[in-house]
């Protein structure tokens, strides 16, 4: 209880200390959280933009690779065909200009130029102009037009600077609408003199046509370039554009037209996007394959993605918000349905309770502790010191003794554990208990256990002394003897005296429960009398008391004291108006003359008892060594007793039962022998209580209805056996089975097997006897009831239950013959047995005129030594023949 209190307080402190604390982490938490998410979300949308140009980068340089490594191919073929036209032209060995135009522009070498020109199919052909740039020959028609070329760019150049071969410029086309991309090469003699040239000429929408089929997506361009910057074609194609120079500009622009190969960002001089730019040069022309994307056409998907992650995020965080909001609820009214049930739970404790602080100030008090001292709740409140709640307290009268020395003493055990009970002025009593807090301070709680501790003072008292008399019980008299024990050693003798009031049980059947009672507490009382204020009396249950004699092994005073006692408890008692006369067997043993073990006296005490209650009770034994060595025998007949079965000790033997009518034997009675090897015959007297009181006549019982069937089994159809059962054999519940199997083991007919039982098993517990009874008659054996008359015999029993047989006492038999014999109860029972169809035995027949008397009687049947004693089987079989033999 006190743990639970001191978690309630130190909860109720936290929750003070820490309320809001809780909440202001999980909001920091999470904002923090929110703040991640965001973070996170950023930069997760800037790698993947990062991500998207370097792809976007990387297509577009793929792309211009590959147009790249397309049009070095192309233009290879190209410029070997115009080589070869060239080669043939030069072959001829013509070293002026006039010569060259007059050969060169004849119908047989239009043919072969033609051939050498199959398979190209652009739209201009190869042509070939002179010196003055007039147009002399051509492989698309013949003859050729009249067309001159002298005004152009590439003309002029290839003319006026021998140094230069080749050409590449977009010019308006002669031969059709559009303008043309011209490849021109110079033609030279011998010597180097200029002779004319040889070009080819490509419409712009050819290459825009490759380009298209690269499908490089929206917002995007391919160009073709001269690296003069001079703009060849284009997708999307923009008519105005082509023959533009788009070199000038940033060093950005210009270095896009210097380079092998480039990828980087600008913004285009054509539309004013800022794009990802790829460029190539062509390894054998002066041309530049441009690529671009806008960067927005670039981060299209980029941007689809962001506005996924963004939503997701907001989402998130608004989960996030809306979950701190509901667990700032859930919390908020969790805290406040704790603090309730905490007040509830501190103001409903049976303790007071305060709890101070590491400046000694107070910091929770609880309802209980106001109102057990009878304070004010404007005098004790939190804040307020330890000493003014003292204070306050020694002003209302509630305590008592000096303020400050009380507070310092407290004060100066903060740190420990601190437990005490202190009495009120009116009488209660408080258990204080001080337990230091975990960060400095300390926890107090006042209980009143007034009504705990005088409780665990009687439990204690009950739990020492006999609720019945008020005399120490075992326990404590044990105590008593052990510091008895340990004062032999000074030379301290005492003595062990066992009472046992004599013929109690008698009081408490005739007189009740009640009466019986008040004559324990009236021997106890007068026992007290009998000894001085050392001496310890004690009951040790039922009606059993001891006197522990201190100081003293003179057996004259002992003897003396027994004979007081005795004198004492003979006494008429006066027991609720009942005048009651007792006494009482004394046992008396002497340490250390008869030993210094405790429970080796109190066995010799009680032994030295029994041995006056069998020699007459009403006297007192001082113990003697003989006492031992009888219990040792009955200890050493009980171990035999134990072997005697194992060993074959064991014999059956058989009493004839003789028709009193006919004087023949129709039965015979299983009695048990016992033949020691070292002791000879032990009488069933000596061994068969022992057999019972151990618990073995169960399987001695056993052992006999089964040897007894199968001897049986030999005999006779018309001789039965009666076997006796114990009350221990009865009372096991499984007698039905065992009898099964021993007439089926045996195969004795179930009609010749009557077992013999007393009146003692009826008495214990009748309804589950009787039903015992019922399953034994259902297997179809006969039952009969012994020593009929001797015990507490009822009418009842014969009413309920059909027996087949009554067995008379021997006692009732004895003195037959005589005058006021029993010849009166004997035909009583005979007429009471005719009348239920029983028949009946007499027990114990020794004359003939016993045996007279019983057949005028009625009686069917007699044993005893008139006819025979108990003899083993093979005597009876040689019994049973001779009377077959006569028959």
């Amino acid at each position: 209880m006190g743990a639970s209190i001191r978690w309630t307080a130190r909860l109720r402190v936290l929750l003070r200390q820490w309320r809001g604390a809780p909440l202001t982490w999980l909001i920091v938490g999470g904002f923090v959280l929110m703040a991640a998410t965001a973070v996170g979300t950023a930069l997760t949308v800037d790698r993947f933009r990062k991500n998207a140009i370097e792809s976007g980068r990387d297509s577009l340089e793929s792309s211009v690779r590959l147009l790249a490594r397309h049009f070095d191919r192309e233009f290879e073929d190209f410029a070997v065909l115009q080589k070869s036209i060239i080669a043939e032209l030069e072959s001829h060995g013509i070293e002026s200009a006039d010569v060259f135009r007059s050969e060169m522009g004849t119908l047989a070498v239009h043919e072969v130029l033609r051939t050498k020109a199959s398979g190209w199919s652009d739209i201009a052909g190869a042509n070939v102009f002179d010196a003055r740039g007039v147009l002399i020959n051509s492989t698309k028609r013949w003859p050729v037009a009249d067309i001159s070329v002298s005004d152009r760019g590439y003309f002029i150049k290839l003319r006026n600077d021998p140094a230069a071969q080749e050409e590449v410029e977009v010019v308006p086309g002669r031969f059709g609408t559009g303008p043309a991309i011209v490849m021109a090469r110079r033609v030279s003699g011998p010597h180097g003199e200029f002779l004319g040239i040889v070009t080819r000429a490509i419409a712009p929408e050819q290459i825009e046509s490759f380009f298209a089929s690269t499908g490089l997506g929206e917002d995007s361009s391919v160009a073709m370039y001269h690296q003069s910057g001079q703009l060849l074609a284009r997708i999307p194609h923009v008519e105005a554009m082509i023959g533009q120079n788009y070199r000038i500009g940033s060093a950005q622009q210009k270095a896009v037209f210097q380079h092998t190969s480039i990828t980087t960002r600008l913004t285009s001089p054509i539309d004013g996007k800022d794009r990802i730019v790829a460029s190539r040069l062509l390894s054998g022309e002066p041309l530049v394959i441009i690529a671009t994307r806008s960067l927005d056409a670039t981060l299209a998907t980029w941007r689809t993605q962001t506005k996924f992650f963004v939503t997701v995020a907001v989402l998130s965080i608004g989960l996030l918000v809306l979950t701190l909001f509901l667990i700032f609820r859930q919390v908020t009214n969790r805290l406040s349905l704790e603090k309730q049930r905490l007040d509830t739970a501190m103001n409903t404790m049976t303790q007071g309770l305060l709890m101070f602080d590491q400046d000694e100030r107070l910091i929770v008090c609880n309802r209980r502790y106001i109102d057990m001292y009878r304070l004010s709740t404007n005098a004790v409140k939190p804040g307020v010191h330890f000493r003014d709640v003292i204070q306050h307290r020694a002003d209302t009268g509630s305590f008592e003794g000096d303020v400050d020395e009380y507070c310092d003493r407290i004060l100066s055990q903060v740190g420990l554990t601190q437990s005490s009970i202190v009495e009120t002025s009116d009488g209660r009593l408080i258990e204080v208990k001080n337990h230091p807090g975990a960060a400095g301070g300390w926890l107090a709680t006042h209980d009143d256990v007034t009504e705990r501790v005088r409780a665990d003072e009687r439990i204690a008292h009950m739990a020492h002394y006999d609720a019945l008399t008020d005399l120490p019980n075992r326990v404590l008299m044990r105590g008593h003897l052990e510091r008895r024990v340990a004062e032999l050693a000074q030379g301290k003798p005492f003595a062990i005296l066992y009472i046992d009031v004599d013929e109690f049980k008698g009081v408490n059947d005739s007189l009740g429960h009640e009466v019986g009672d008040e004559l324990l507490r009236q021997v106890a009382s007068r026992l007290r009398a009998c000894v001085s204020g050392n001496d310890l009396v004690a009951r040790l249950g039922g009606d059993e008391f001891a006197i522990v004699k201190a100081g003293t092994s003179d057996q004259a005073g002992l003897s003396a004291l027994a004979e007081q006692i005795l004198t004492s408890l003979r006494m008429p008692v006066d027991c609720k108006g009942q005048e009651i006369t007792t006494d009482a067997s004394i046992g008396i043993a002497i340490a250390p003359d008869h030993g210094d073990i405790i429970d080796e006296l109190l066995k010799r005490a009680d032994l030295a008892m029994y041995a006056a209650k069998s020699e007459g009770r009403g006297t007192f034994r001082i113990f003697v060594p003989e006492y031992d060595a009888k219990a040792r025998q009955r200890r050493q007949l009980e171990l035999d007793l134990r072997q005697a079965l194992a060993r074959g000790e064991f014999e059956v033997h058989y009493q004839p039962l003789v028709d009193l009518s006919a004087n023949v034997v129709t039965g015979c009675e299983a009695l048990l022998r016992w033949r020691h090897p070292e002791r000879g015959m032990v009488s069933p007297a000596d061994f068969i209580p022992v057999a019972e009181d151990t618990g073995l006549i169960g399987e001695i019982g056993e052992w006999v209805l089964k040897q007894a069937c199968l001897e049986a089994a030999s005999w006779p159809g018309d001789i039965h056996i009666a076997v006796n059962v114990s009350p221990v054999q009865f009372r096991s519940k499984t007698l039905a089975l065992k009898v099964a199997a021993a007439l089926a083991e045996s195969g004795l007919a179930p009609e010749r097997l009557e077992l013999e039982i007393t009146e003692t098993v009826l008495i214990r517990d009748d309804e589950e006897a009787l039903t015992v009874l019922q399953q034994l008659r259902e297997l179809g054996v006969r039952i009969a009831l012994d020593d009929f008359g001797t015990g507490y015999s009822s009418l009842s029993y014969l009413h309920r239950f059909p027996f087949d047989k009554i067995k008379i006492d021997r006692s009732f038999i004895s003195d037959i013959g005589e005058p006021e014999d029993s010849s009166p109860i004997v035909q009583a029972v005979v007429h009471m047995a005719a009348a239920r169809h029983m028949a009946t035995t007499a027990e114990g027949v020794e004359t003939e005129a016993q045996r007279e008397v019983l057949r005028q009687l009625g009686c069917s049947q007699m044993q005893g030594w008139l006819f025979s004693p108990a003899i083993p089987a093979a005597k009876l079989k040689q019994l049973l023949s001779k009377q077959a033999a006569a028959a």
